[in-house]
């Protein structure tokens, strides 16, 4: 095939991949980047959830008795510590029976943690936040909607790649491809200038979103398994198990024994379920890395216990960290927040771009035709 041949080639590929996914690629890249800026978003649509108070963090078992006041029947599963001043405490019921692709159902309870006042109680699947989460991940399709969305990151990998080829200049050096004015339409010069800044981290970006959709096919490529991943049957069982009706060792003496164990700052706390019957306390130290210790409900013994995520600490964590920008640090942020904007403008562009080509195009070959007739 010569240059020019696989040049068109290549124009066919992008062209039929923006305009056949281009209405699944808008929303799933514009959820992308709010979901950048979740926490702040949230802070502005519920700002009853963080009118807290000041003072001193009370002790976790008066707050997880303000939470079970507040969801009635339904037993507290975790309560989760402000992690700095001016955060809520959280806590959360254990997961309801739902034939619904994504996680659980469960009630979550904001708590003033100076005072135990319940701020908000909700579900963890409603609101503007959880939807977005829901479209980015499934589309709001059961079953089948990750392994789509996984699939459409592929489609975007190919974009990336052909879209460069496209954007090199055939004349000249490549620089001349930087010029803003390559064509007379402004739709156009923005598609060609966009998609050149844009390309390398919406690749990056569509590579980590496939690799989380796919775990099972990209964690083997590099010494990975299910199991270090956090997809094993274990963990499976442990998101589904409920809290005990009823404790052996009391909240307060299962929190003394940990931090007899491991002095430090409790940052969360989880009951025991029907599946382990244990407490365990997520606890920062003063010095050092922050573990998590077991204390057996039965016996109230506490062990440091092992970590379930150790496995997942390489490259499976990573690709999260890189594709939601988790402890990336705000430049990052942002290029992601625009890895999510520019493909969006980027689709709106091709369509009009293919939307006009269509009109000249017809209009061409109605002056051959005519020209044929007069001859």
């Amino acid at each position: 095939m010569t240059k020019i041949g696989l040049r068109k080639a290549w124009f066919q590929v992008h062209k039929w991949i923006g305009l056949i996914l281009a209405i699944l690629i808008i929303p799933l890249c514009v959820t992308g980047a709010a979901l950048v800026w979740d926490e702040a978003i949230d802070h502005a649509v519920n700002p009853q959830r963080y009118a807290v108070s000041a003072g001193p963090t009370l002790a976790p078992d008066r707050l997880a008795a303000a939470a079970q006041a507040a969801v009635g029947t339904a037993r507290i599963a975790t309560l989760k510590l402000p992690a700095e001043p001016g955060a809520p405490a959280i806590a959360s019921t254990g997961p309801s029976p739902t034939k619904v692709q994504g996680p659980a159902a469960r009630t979550n309870v904001w708590l003033d943690p100076a005072t135990g006042h319940v701020l908000d109680v909700a579900n963890s699947r409603s609101g503007l936040v959880m939807t977005m989460h829901m479209i980015h991940g499934t589309m709001l399709i059961p079953v089948w909607g990750r392994p789509l969305v996984g699939w459409l990151g592929v489609a975007m990998l190919l974009s990336c790649f052909t879209g460069i080829w496209l954007w090199w200049p055939t004349v000249g050096r490549w620089t001349r491809g930087l010029r803003w004015r390559r064509h007379r339409n402004v739709d156009t010069n923005l598609h060609h200038l966009f998609g050149f800044w844009i390309a390398l981290p919406l690749f990056v970006l569509s590579l980590t979103g496939a690799w989380i959709s796919f775990p099972s096919f990209f964690g083997p490529l590099v010494g990975e398994n299910g199991r270090a991943m956090g997809f094993s049957a274990e963990r499976a069982a442990m998101n589904k198990a409920q809290p005990l009706a009823a404790t052996h060792t009391p909240l307060a003496v299962a929190q003394a024994a940990a931090l007899t164990t491991l002095p430090g700052r409790v940052t969360q706390v989880s009951w025991p379920t029907d599946y382990k019957a244990r407490w365990q306390f997520a606890i920062r130290p003063a010095k050092g890395k922050p573990a998590t210790v077991a204390v057996d409900d039965a016996s109230g013994a506490a062990s440091v216990a092992p970590d379930m995520d150790r496995g997942q600490a390489g490259i499976a964590r990573l690709m999260r960290q890189i594709h939601d920008g988790t402890g990336m640090g705000i430049v990052w942020q942002v290029v992601i927040f625009l890895g999510g904007v520019l493909p969006a403008v980027l689709a709106v562009t091709g369509v009009v771009m293919w939307w006009r080509a269509r009109g000249w195009k017809a209009e061409l070959a109605a002056r051959q035709q005519r020209k044929l007739v007069t001859e």
